[in-house]
This record gives structure tokens, sequence and C-alpha cells, in this order.
């Protein structure tokens, strides 16, 4: 009855059961299995589909290797323990503390011999897949022509075989090592090994087993240590990255004795194997930890400390000129040119006239705060938006450079407000339209910027263009589009009017998404978007398309899974196309001597509101320009950096992904510029490496940084420090002007003692020309103006600080906050010009009414110790350098805010009589503006205001 009560028959699994149980299954499979296949449609169709197949396949060769290597491993194992097992079992004082254990292993005898080897081969190779990018640079590595300062290794070497050779190692000592430990407890549970205090006992097969396995997983550890030595290159936990004195004369030659060490130990553990005496192997064991502990941590400690310590800065002198070498050439800094810049104070008149080019091109508008004025004056409907920091590029008007504040007018669907809806943000509303350009070094009476390609439909000077923007930084997650030609267009092209019937609507004619031309795609997007509608909705046909990954980074970063990409993808109208460039980059924290640094950390300034999550690297190069297509989507990768070792590893994986320089265009060439991540992270090195005497190195007593952004962080910043700025100008020691980025630097110090003054002057030449396949000589050339010490300019701390204290300046501030208005201070610039160093400084001001916008109302300069506070530019240097600068910047002329396409070009009025008395009126009404401002009189204000509106208006009439 009892026996009958404890055995219960097992449950039936019914037919239901049976059937969830199936349909969990398939559905687990279809979801898989369908993003596998949308994964392929999309890749095909950008043309980049060996990228996604040699990843699979390679992911699918690392996990069976690992697996049948890491399974048969511990397989082998188990099974030659379960094989040898002693027959028959004798306990003298009839105790078995395994039988129970023993009886089980027997009953699951083929779970254990098959199952558990399997359940681990399977993690082992989900793990090792991870590392498939590792393997494949491996198997196609390039090696440099250059060697290591220490043990002459191709840099190769440590770019690509030590971080293979190390995850192989790492992987054959867990699986050894998991062996040892399975095969032990199978011995344990089946009578091989008998634990009686020290009268313990193996069978001569599990002794031979686990001796063998101890030898093997000392082999596997030698080959660690001797591994262990190379590390020392990158080592960052001495004064220095890279292998110190106490490493190259303790440390390493400790490595390579533990390493040897470690060969014998497993030869005396072979012998115990066949003699079956321990004593010798395990003697060696307890002499190899003893010699860890002296050889790996005490002697090198004694070096350090006894012999290095009271003589390190001559000792380590060797090691840190290896630092420096290494670290300048990782970063690309072993090129720089100094130039010894003997910096005047002194604000003479006519001093700008031999920098009259760099003076025309000085930028007022600054992109981190004119977003609102572009969203106010050009965003026409809710529906359409700009990003809250604007890009700067150059273009060619009238036969001359000019610099531009750029953006591009993106769908924002978050103000459809309640007509959003499947329908509208699926199929209507999919694009956005045309870029809005200002010039960078002008703007408007009213303080407006002055819009060199404005409007909807688009209109300017920067020629004809496909405006429509299905792929941007904003772009929705995805559209569908594309309808068969005699279809009604539904896509909604641009507003016309404010009604329903005034709005354009389009169809997408490119290639830019996989087609849903089937039942299966059709399923397989339904199920990646979790909309049934992508099924159900007759809006799609077989003409449609699905767009998707719609960000230039993210596409990039598909297509290029090797490279780091710049965290600023840029806006260019380029042969009648609008294209995204994006800067990608290679990388490594394996270059042997060179300093790390973290990527996200050094990139990080006041305007980084979104920031990537990058590890620390200590090689860097611009290996790759690629391009997106806004209109198609299309993406192309060249080769710029066809010298870098990784890039031309990759080339050799992905053989047909990347072209050649020769075939970009001259107009593309025209917009590539500098990246700024890659010179940030060139500026956060050369702060201290600038110095390349080792004494003068070690003591730091020249170490610079980077100033914080006296203007302040944006909301939302991550960094504190001032951003790099892009401007046209002439270098000193230069030929001609430039379109450059330059950052500044300071003495390194911390708290009360920091000293703002300027210490040096860092650009990079941005102008890679316009001769198509031909990249400029110029290009990535990288200059440090180095100021002597005798001469004392003041940092952009400090001279924010003098703006800020300057009574006059205060004063004239305290008018303009005056009511609603706020004071907003711009991008605070220095320009090498006049034989000394400019700032300059844009003043807006802005109501604080919901759809208010900035309005550049001020120009704040200083040279030296002199400031000027006026309306213009133009003006400011004029006052500040006694009345003539002697050179005219781009705010010189009259320029009215344009009520009509091409409306704001300056004039001076010519031969039409009523237009040179209009503008007249409109000087003086500006005259007594002004007069009223610096008087606080706000009656006499509004009167002249009103004069100056009925001056641009006759104007306006003159010229029609």
């Amino acid at each position: 009855m009892t026996s009958a009560t404890n055995l219960r028959a097992p449950k039936r699994q019914t037919p239901a059961r049976i059937a969830v149980s199936i349909i969990v299954v398939l559905a687990i499979l279809l979801l898989s299995a369908s993003g596998v296949y949308t994964d392929l449609l999309w890749f095909d169709q950008l043309g980049f589909e060996e990228v996604f197949t040699t990843r699979i396949y390679a992911q699918v060769a690392i996990f069976a290797a690992a697996a049948i290597g890491f399974g048969g491993l511990t397989g082998l194992a188990v099974f030659a323990a379960f094989k040898t097992r002693p027959i028959y079992l004798k306990f003298p004082d009839g105790r078995d503390p395994f039988g129970a254990y023993r009886a089980i292993l027997d009953q699951l005898r083929k779970v254990i011999l098959i199952g558990v080897p399997t359940l681990l081969g399977v993690f082992a190779g989900f793990a090792a897949t991870n590392s498939w990018s590792m393997v494949l640079a491996w198997l196609n590595r390039t090696y440099t022509g250059e060697v290591d300062a220490q043990f002459g290794l191709d840099i190769g070497f440590y770019l690509f075989d030590l971080p293979f050779l190390g995850g192989v190692v790492g992987m054959l000592s867990a699986a050894v090592l998991l062996s040892g430990l399975l095969a032990a407890g199978v011995h344990l549970i089946f009578g091989g090994i008998r634990l009686a205090g020290r009268e313990s006992k193996l069978t001569k097969a599990a002794r031979v087993q686990l001796a063998v396995t101890a030898a093997l997983y000392l082999v596997v550890q030698a080959a660690s240590l001797w591994l262990d030595q190379y590390r020392t290159m990158t080592s960052a936990s001495g004064l220095y990255t890279g292998a110190t004195y106490a490493d190259v004369n303790a440390t390493i030659p400790g490595f390579q004795i533990l390493a040897m060490i470690s060969v014998v130990v497993a030869v005396l553990f072979l012998v115990a194997a066949v003699i079956g005496r321990w004593r010798l192997a395990i003697t060696g064991t307890g002499l190899m930890v003893i010699s860890s502990i002296v050889l790996g941590g005490v002697y090198p400690w004694v070096v350090q400390n006894f012999q290095v310590g009271p003589n390190e800065r001559t000792l380590e002198a060797e090691y840190i000129n290896r630092n420096i070498e290494a670290t300048r050439k990782a970063y690309g800094l072993d090129k720089v040119e100094v130039v010894d810049y003997k910096a005047t104070t002194d604000a003479t008149s006519g001093a700008l006239r031999s920098d009259a080019e760099t003076t025309a091109n000085i930028r007022i508008i600054d992109p981190a705060l004119v977003s609102a004025s572009f969203k106010q004056l050009e965003q026409y409907k809710q529906y359409y938006n700009f990003e809250a920091h604007l890009d700067v590029d150059r273009y060619e008007i009238n036969g001359k450079v000019q610099d531009t504040v750029i953006a591009v007018r993106e769908l924002d669907q978050s103000g459809l407000g309640d007509s959003q809806s499947w329908y509208n943000s699926t199929i209507v509303y999919t694009h956005g339209y045309g870029v809005v350009a200002a010039y960078g070094n002008q703007g408007s009476t009213e303080g407006q910027p002055v819009f060199l390609q404005k409007g909807i439909p688009t209109n300017g000077l920067l020629g004809a263009y496909e405006p429509r923007v299905y792929f941007g930084e904003k772009s929705p997650t995805y559209s569908i589009v594309g309808a068969p030609a005699s279809a009604e267009p539904r896509e909604m092209d641009y507003p016309a009017g404010d009604g329903e019937a005034d709005q354009t609507y389009t169809t997408f004619k490119g290639d830019g998404g996989p087609k849903l031309d089937n039942v299966f795609a059709r399923l397989a997007y339904a199920l990646k978007f979790q909309s049934e509608q992508i099924l159900l909705s007759d809006a799609i046909t077989n003409e449609s398309q699905i767009l998707y990954n719609r960000t230039p980074r993210e596409r990039v970063a598909a297509v290029a899974p090797y490279l780091t990409l710049d965290s600023d993808s840029y806006p260019a109208v380029v042969d009648g196309r609008v294209v995204w460039i994006v800067d990608g980059y290679t990388t490594s924290a394996n270059y042997p001597y060179s300093r790390a640094e973290n990527l996200s950390v050094s990139v990080a300034d006041s305007n980084t509101t979104d920031p990537l999550v990058r590890g620390s690297i200590n090689y860097i190069r611009n290996s790759v320009k690629a391009t997106v297509d806004a209109y198609s989507g299309a993406v192309t990768l060249y080769a710029w950096d066809e010298k870098d070792p990784i890039l031309k590893t990759w080339s050799k994986v992905y053989p047909n992904s990347i072209k050649s320089i020769s075939e970009m265009s001259g107009d593309l060439l025209s917009h590539v510029r500098y990246p700024a991540d890659l010179f940030k992270m060139q500026r956060a090195i050369l702060g201290q490496y600038h110095v390349t005497e080792a004494g003068a190195f070690y003591s730091q007593e020249d170490a610079w940084m980077t100033p914080n952004d006296p203007v302040g962080q944006v909301a939302g910043a991550t960094g504190t420090e001032q951003p790099p700025y892009f401007l046209t100008m002439q270098v000193p020691g230069t030929t001609r002007p430039a379109f450059s980025i330059y950052s500044s630097f300071i003495p390194r110090s911390t708290g009360e003692s920091t000293r703002n003054v300027l210490k040096g002057y860092f650009v990079a030449d941005s102008d890679a020309g316009s001769s198509a396949g031909k990249v400029s000589g110029e290009y990535g050339k990288l200059r440090l103006l180095s100021l002597p010490s005798s001469t004392i300019v003041p940092g952009p701390g400090q001279v924010q600080a003098s703006f800020n204290a300057d009574s006059e300046v205060s004063r004239l501030l305290n008018i303009l906050r005056q009511g609603s208005t706020k004071v907003l201070n711009g991008n605070l610039l220095t320009l090498p010009v006049g034989g000394g160093l400019l700032y300059v400084q844009p003043v807006y001001i802005q109501s604080t009414g919901e759809t208010s916008f900035p309005l550049l109302k001020k120009v704040l300069v200083a040279f030296g110790d002199k400031i000027a506070f006026e309306d213009t530019l133009s003006q400011a240097l004029d006052v500040l350098f006694g009345g003539d600068s002697g050179a005219a910047a781009g705010d010189g002329g009259a320029v009215v805010t344009p009520t009509e396409p091409g409306a704001n070009t300056p004039s001076t009025g010519g031969d039409n009589a009523a237009l040179t008395k209009a503008l007249q009126q409109a000087r003086t009404a500006i005259s007594d503006k002004e007069a009223a401002l610096a008087a606080g009189d706000w009656t006499a204000y509004g009167k002249a205001e009103k004069a100056l509106t009925a001056a641009i208006a006759a104007a306006l009439a003159a010229i029609k």
C-alpha cells in the first residue's frame, strides 16, 4: 500500500499541451528566422551582403570550433574517467559515502557522457562568437614593418596576434581546468579517488588522467605567462604606459622564468603519472607558487622602491622617451609642426591689414544658439524641425569660399499631434525637406541670420539639388514608400499653403529599402516591427519599399562594424544631392608604449549632450570617410588612410566594400573636414605630449590642458571643456587662408591655482581641396603655435571675466536685459591675427516669449588687455585697433532682413537715387537706435525703430 502510494505515474502529455509546446517552439524559430531574413534583405538591398554573410559564416565557424574543442575536451575527460572507473569496490568499514550519487550517475550515464559536454560546448561556442571580429582580423592580419622598442616585434603582433593568442589561451585554460575538475569528480564518486585522511588513495587510471591534465594545464599557463611579458607594453600600472625600468629588469624576466618553471613542473606531473609518486610534482608546485610570489611581486617591488625610486628621473628616461615617441605616433602627432609664436598684446592701428581675408571670414553666427532662429524663420510646419546644434561648412559663392552655418529641415512626427496614426506616420509623413544655410560672418540689421539657402520649395545660392530627406539624424523608425507608376501619390512632399488642398504629394522613386513584394517579406517585417498593419494595409503594394535603420551613423556602423564613428555626422549639398558625411576611425588599445585615453571622456565638451559609450584606446586613425545619401540612403565608404594596417586588414575581409579616394568627386572633397572627435583626442594627448624631452616630461613642468568653456555648458552637456571651432583663417607660417579646426591650451592646474593664460594654439588644416580624386597636401597638417612664457596672453576664461567685469560693457548689457529679454553670450572665438590673439564673441538677446529666438545685437572683441563692444564686428575691430583695424569684417555692409528670395545681398545703392536715400535713412535710424539704447530712452528707441522699418520698406520698394 505504501509503495503504491509513493509510486505515481508520470503526468500524461495531453494533445493540447503538446500543441502549445510546438507552437511556442515554432514562434521562437519564426521570430529568429525573420530577424535573420530581414537583415539579409537589408544588407542585400544596400549592396553590402558580404558584410552580413561574412559575419554569419565567421560566427558559425567559430561557434563550431569552440563548441567542438571545448565540448570534445571535457567530454573526453568525462568519458575516460567513467571508462576507467573501478568495477568492484570494497569498503573495509562498510561506509560508501558516494553510493547514492553513483547510482544516480549510472542511471543518467548517457545524459552525463553526452549532454554535459554538449551543453558546455554550446556555452563555450556562444561565448566565443563574440570574438568573431578579432578572429577575422587575425586571419587577415597586416604587419606594419615597424617594431616595438623592447622585443623588436612588429606592431602588427600587438594589434592582431596578441589579442587572438590571449583569447585562445584563455579558452584552453578554462577547458583544461574544467576537464580536470569533471574527471576528478567522476573518479571521486566511482571510487577512483578515496579520501581517508593521510591514507587517501588513487587508482592508476585516476592518477594518470589527473597528472596528465595537470601537466596540460601548466603548459597552458606557461604560454599565458609568456604572453604576459608582451602585455607589459600596454600596461598603465607605472608612471606612464608601457614597460618601465622595473618591468624590463624584473617583471619581464620574472614572467620568462615562471613560464619555464611551469613547463618543468608539468614534466614532473608526467613523471608522477608514470612512477606513481607525487612528491616531486607537489614539491615543484609549491616552489612554483613561492617563485610566483617572489618573481611576480616581491622582486619588482624591491627594484621599483629601492633602485628606481631614488633615481627615477634618470633610470626611467629611456623608457619615457619610448612612451613619448610611441604615443605621438599612435595618435598621429609625430608630425606636428611647432611654431614659436611671439604674440603681441598691443592693439595698434592697422594691425589686421595683413590678415584681411581671415578677418572677413570671422564667424559671428553661433551654431549652438541659432537653431531656434532657424526653427522660427524656416520651420514652416510643426512636423519639421532642426538639430539643436547646427553644423559649420563652407561653399563657393560667386567664386569665393564662404563659411556657412547649415542644417537639414528634418521630419519630426511628434509635431503631428492628434494626426499621428499608423497610416500618417508610416505612409504619408515620410521625409524632411531641404537644407537651410546662413552666412557665418553676417547678420541682418535685426540680428537675424542672413540665409543663402532657404525656403519651401528650396531656393538660394547652392544650386539645384534633390531636397527630399528620407535618411537623417531624426528620421522615423520606419516608413513604407514607393507605389506603381499609375498610383496617386500618397507621401506629403511639402506644404504649399495652409490648407489641405495646398499640400504637395510625391512618390519615392529611389532604391532605399527592401521591397515588400511577397507575403514572406511582409510577414517578416510585421514581426520585426510588431505591426499587423504591414500585412493588412492596402496601401502596400509589390512596389513598396520599407525604409529603416535611417540615421547616417546607424547605416555606416552596420556596413562597417570594424569602425568607431565620429559623434557628429554633418550634411552637405554635393553634386546635386544632400549627403551626410561620417568620419570613421580604426582604433586599438594594444599599441605598444602608447598612452591609453578613454574616448568618451576625451571627446566630451560643453556642447556634448548625447555621449556615446566607448572605451579606452591608444591608437586611432581617421581611416574612412563615409557618405550617406539623404534621399536613397546609399552608403559609400572611401579609404581615407590607405596606410593604416587595421584598414588594410579589414579590406581583405570585405574586399568589395571600400572605394579608393580616387573615386571621390571634387565637390565631395570640398566639404570633407578634419574630424572633430579625432582632433579632441589629439588635443587631450598633446597637452602633455607636446613635451618631447624625458626630464621635462617627467616633472610635468610644462603640461597644458584645454580650458573650460567660459560661456558655460548647454543644457544636458556631459563635459565642461571648450569645444574646438571650425573657421576659415590663415595660420601664421602658412601662405593662404584655409578652413581649419582649432583649440587652445592653458597651463595644467587645478582648483584655486588655475592660471587662465594662453600657452598654445593647436590647429588642423581641414581643407581637402576640390580636385576630384586628389586630397590637398595641406589637409590634416597639424600646427602648434607655442607662446613664449615672457608674454602673458589672457586665456578664454580670463577674457570672459574681463568682458563681464568691464563697467561699460556691463552698463550696455544691463540695458539689453531690461524688460522681458535675456542676454546670451555666443561662442568665444580665438584667432591668431594682428601678430597676437584676437578674441571675438557675438552677443544675442532673446525675449522670454514662447516663439522668440536669439537676435545678434552686439559683438565683443578683445586683444591683449583692450576690449571693445559694438553693434557689428567691423565697428568693434575699428574701435579696438585705434579707430582703424586695417581690415573689414563680413558684417561691414548693410544687410536687411530679406522678404523675397535673393533679397539678402548687401547693397550700397549704386545709381538708384531712391535706394540711396532709403539706405541713408536706415543708417540714420540705426544710429538713433544705438544712441537711444545707450541712454536708456525707450521712447526715442521706439521712434527710431519705426523710422528704420519705414526706411527698409522704402529700400525694398526702390529695388523692385
